[in-house]
């Protein structure tokens, strides 16, 4: 347990019913106590191991009443930390929170680094290292599916996937060691062949794992989907039409919109940063020009682009140079308006130029087709079923990477034994197997690696 005391005002900033500032350590209820007076519970401090208190907040130096408060006691180690936690539940507003922490700070705490109170709870053993980094995505989770899967690492699911791979290594390991210490037993041939054939079933399934992340790193990051094509094709009324409000500005008049409009809506469970975008074609306004090479921008940054088209305008030599730009990314050809009439002909064209486009034709007035463009970009994220799996999916970008170098780890050890390399060499690439794996639940990791993780967290959690 660690000796200082930390605070931080752990809600955002500004009005609300509710604002919390945070104390944890081992001074936490000695700082709460100065600053502090109940009405009812005089011996709190004595009494209370775990519960909630009505009372005030006041300055120690004037006994002026700051706010009226309700004070929560967790303590140690019965809390987020396994440290004595207070928290103050005040009025949400900017000065009484304020004026609150100022006391807590004189009274002897000091302000909490980014992510601090997580990584207290990891380096008390209350949270492994992958589960503390699911803390910061359950916060994030933009859809119920990507908060389902945050809170199944939180609850160590990962984890322990994670320690079951390690046993299995270690297992091995143990293996290989006993063949060096013990060359006299004739096991040695049969035994590596065992051994062997056992990594490649790990690395198969690993990969598995790798090949699974890209679904989860946008469960976890959001999918960033790009509305483009020329003026009046129906840009922006699809974005509000998939968002279900007036979001964008909808007119008969070319070039409304002039500067990219970002949202975030749920697909299917994906979340989804969908980007209307000013209308693609030349112009001479100063301010649309500038629109037009932000729209360029978004397409170049997008993971998919639906360009549309409308029955109206057809298939122009604009609509074809665009396409030939970004026909190798993701793309989703959206013919709209075909409330007034027929994008067989567009289709057509398209067909004679390109191959194997996916093409949705849509009303975004009238709400048609809608449901089968959900259908085409969600199959762009799971290729028609990992929507529906149960598996725990990697979603954190940092434990890819640690899984692909476990890998690499693992397929020296294969090199090592058919290559007839000394076992001593096998043995160190298997433990190395080991300890990087180690690095996702944080058995084996660096206090840099640690410190970088928790700077990405909010101040108070």
């Amino acid at each position: 347990m660690l000796e200082d005391t930390i605070a931080a005002i752990a809600t955002p900033l500004g009005e609300g019913g509710i604002g919390i500032v945070r104390i944890s350590g081992t001074e936490s209820i000695i700082i709460a106590e100065k600053i502090f007076r109940s009405l009812k519970e005089k011996d709190w401090v004595k009494n209370l191991n775990y519960g909630l208190i009505y009372g005030y907040i006041v300055d120690p130096f004037n006994n002026s009443i700051v706010d009226e408060v309700l004070l929560s006691v967790m303590r140690a180690p019965n809390s987020y930390t396994r440290e004595n936690i207070v928290e103050i539940n005040c009025h949400g507003g900017l000065v009484p929170l304020r004026k609150t922490f100022e006391l807590v700070l004189n009274s002897g705490a000091r302000t909490a680094e980014p992510g601090e109170f997580t990584k207290r709870a990891f380096l008390n053993g209350r949270l492994d290292l992958a589960q503390a980094e699911s803390v910061i995505d359950v916060i994030r989770a933009k859809t119920s599916d990507s908060l389902s899967l945050a809170v199944k690492q939180l609850e160590g699911k990962l984890s322990e996937k994670i320690s079951n791979m390690q046993d299995k290594l270690l297992y091995l390991l143990a293996h290989v060691e006993a063949v060096i210490d013990f060359p006299e037993e004739d096991i040695e041939a049969s035994t590596i062949e065992k051994i062997k054939a056992e990594i490649k079933d790990i690395i198969k399934e690993i990969n598995k794992w790798i090949e699974l992340a890209r679904a989860g790193k946008i469960y976890r990051e959001g999918l960033a989907v790009v509305i483009a094509g020329k003026p009046n094709v129906g840009k922006s009324s699809l974005l509000n039409a998939l968002l279900k409000e007036k979001r964008a500005i909808v007119t008969e008049i070319p070039g409304t919109t002039r500067d990219a409009i970002e949202e975030y809506i749920n697909i299917k469970g994906i979340p989804v940063k969908i980007t209307d975008t000013a209308g693609l074609r030349e112009t001479g306004d100063t301010v649309e020009k500038i629109g037009v090479q932000i729209s360029k921008e978004k397409i170049m940054g997008a993971d998919i682009i639906l360009y549309m088209l409308d029955v109206k305008n057809g298939f122009t030599d604009v609509d074809c140079y665009v396409l030939d730009e970004v026909i190798n990314r993701n793309l989703i050809v959206i013919i709209n308006k075909i409330d007034v009439g027929s994008g067989i002909e567009i289709i057509n064209n398209i067909s004679n130029k390109y191959e194997n486009l996916e093409i949705v034709q849509i009303s975004a007035l009238k709400d048609i087709g809608l449901d089968l463009l959900e259908d085409a970009i969600a199959s762009f994220v799971f290729s028609g079923n990992a929507a529906a799996s149960n598996e725990i999916i990697i979603s954190n970008t940092r434990h890819k990477s640690v899984l692909k170098r476990v890998v690499y780890n693992l397929q020296d050890v294969i090199e090592g034994i058919e290559n007839a390399m000394p076992l001593d060499i096998v043995s160190i690439d298997l433990r190395n197997a080991w300890e990087t794996l180690g690095e996702i639940t944080g058995s084996s990791v660096t206090e840099d690696i640690i410190d970088k993780i928790f700077k990405e967290f909010c101040i108070g959690k």
